[in-house]
């Protein structure tokens, strides 16, 4: 078992490059896990954890619904935004800049087989990176991604969450509201959920910009902690 995990820092980069470079990542840890049971063999699978910003788009799962996309082509066109079906779960949402993206392209089998567990760790490290801003995050029953104030009329999701699976290999990822303009979200339904209200942590702290460098290291230290990995230098 490979606890170990490479951090990938990407900058801005543009959506469709960035999943062609996890499919990349995600098809190699395939094929060594293949390799290893045809063969009989032990090679040890990589990890990795890619940490992005978009340019406006807006991504749609493979059970989402497109009617959930409110623009039309040219529409997107004059919001300098694009439009994908992708192959995560989960319906649509919007990446852009300010947000944090995360991609954890992982082997489940270094670390625990348990899709739920894993779902549930990714929530809890962006819950426990927004404790520490003074923030009371949660999960919202039946509803994907991390949450404020849930169970009142102010429920608000300030992350959102889609994963693919395949093999026990993880991609796509989550998706944490910093500094984001919350205006491309009117232009969806995001995630499918009619009537929530979506934030940002600038917002919530009232500022006009949050360290984005700050919230990536914390981030970091919680993944490797909830997953008890070591950081490939």
């Amino acid at each position: 078992m490979n606890k170990q995990i490479q951090v990938l820092e990407l900058g801005q980069k543009d959506y469709k490059e960035t999943w062609d470079f996890q499919e990349e990542l995600f098809q190699e840890i395939v094929n060594k896990k293949i390799q290893n049971r045809r063969e009989n063999t032990q090679l040890l699978t990589p990890n990795h954890l890619l940490l992005v910003e978009h340019p406006h788009v807006y991504t749609l799962g493979k059970s989402g619904d497109s009617s959930n996309l409110l623009l039309n082509e040219k529409q997107l066109v004059e919001k300098k935004a694009r439009f994908y079906k992708i192959n995560r779960g989960g319906d649509i949402t919007y990446h852009g800049p300010g947000q944090i993206v995360g991609y954890p392209i992982l082997d489940l089998e270094n670390f625990f087989t348990d899709i739920h567990k894993y779902l549930r760790l990714l929530e809890e490290m962006i819950i426990l990176t927004l404790a520490e801003y003074g923030l009371k995050a949660e999960r919202s029953k039946g509803e994907t991604g991390v949450w404020l104030d849930v169970g009142t009329p102010f429920a608000r999701k300030i992350c959102a969450m889609g994963v693919r699976a395949s093999r026990w290999v993880t991609m796509h990822g989550f998706a944490l509201n910093v500094n984001v303009d919350l205006g491309y979200f009117d232009n969806i339904v995001p995630c499918g959920i009619q009537d929530k209200a979506v934030t940002s942590l600038n917002v919530e702290l009232g500022q006009t910009e949050v360290d984005v460098t700050e919230v990536k290291a914390k981030l970091k230290k919680h993944f490797f902690h909830l997953f008890e990995a070591e950081l490939v230098e």
